[in-house]
């Protein structure tokens, strides 16, 4: 019945005290029920990928959760993910430069990681709680531009997380190539679900599996 939603799941866990059990219970949940991929932090990729084997792909975290790092970086933190065994990087974007209005930083960075993604996924975070809806808009347009494969709402780490509006706004701005990823707050099925329809792609989120999967206890299932 959910199989839908549970395959544009990136079943997250980023906080700061995970430790290894966690992280592999969340591999295994995620095999389970069939996500998108896991989306861990990077001090965890090559275990995980090591682990995992292949049966589901390792999102990983850059410049996160603040953006500021500088582009060198970021660049170093994308290429190192991607040796340790990443098959997606959710990178922040430096929002000191794009309060400042400096899009051609913005824009050049993001190419940047493209470029060391090749073939690999990349998600930009915008972090929509901070910006202004002529920003999130730039935003629309810049990752369109770099060619890179998702523009994502939110850390969930700056007091604000996916919302409709801002889904539906990033729908009518996005190219046609790139995607959106909503995250943050996502909370139920129900809210999921309109994500989905208002055209999320991939959903960020650490409840969506922990809520099926006690359904299922509930019902006597897995």
């Amino acid at each position: 019945m959910y199989e839908e939603i549970l395959s544009r799941v990136d079943h997250t866990l980023l906080k700061q005290t995970a430790g290894w059990p966690e992280i592999q219970e969340i591999c295994d949940d995620a095999v389970l029920y069939g996500a998108a991929s896991v989306c861990i932090p990077p001090s965890f990729v090559k275990r995980a990928a090591e682990y995992l084997d292949g049966r589901m792909k390792v999102c990983t975290v850059i410049g996160f959760p603040n953006g500021y790092s500088t582009t060198a970086v970021k660049r170093f933190e994308t290429e190192d993910a991607i040796a340790n065994g990443a098959d997606e990087i959710d990178m922040v974007v430096n929002l000191g430069d794009v309060k400042d209005g400096r899009w051609e930083l913005v824009r050049e960075e993001i190419a940047l990681l493209k470029r060391c993604c090749g073939d690999k996924v990349l998600k930009v975070i915008v972090e929509t709680c901070l910006l202004t809806e002529e920003e999130k808009v730039r935003m629309c347009a810049i990752v369109t531009e770099t060619g890179a494969d998702y523009i994502k709402t939110s850390t969930g780490f700056a007091g604000g997380g996916a919302t409709f509006e801002d889904v539906a706004l990033f729908a009518r701005h996005i190219g046609e190539h790139a995607k959106i990823k909503a995250a943050g707050g996502i909370d139920s099925l129900e809210t999921a679900e309109h994500f989905i329809e208002l055209g999320a792609s991939r959903l960020g989120t650490s409840r969506i599996i922990k809520i099926i999967k006690k359904q299922n206890k509930e019902d006597g299932g897995v």
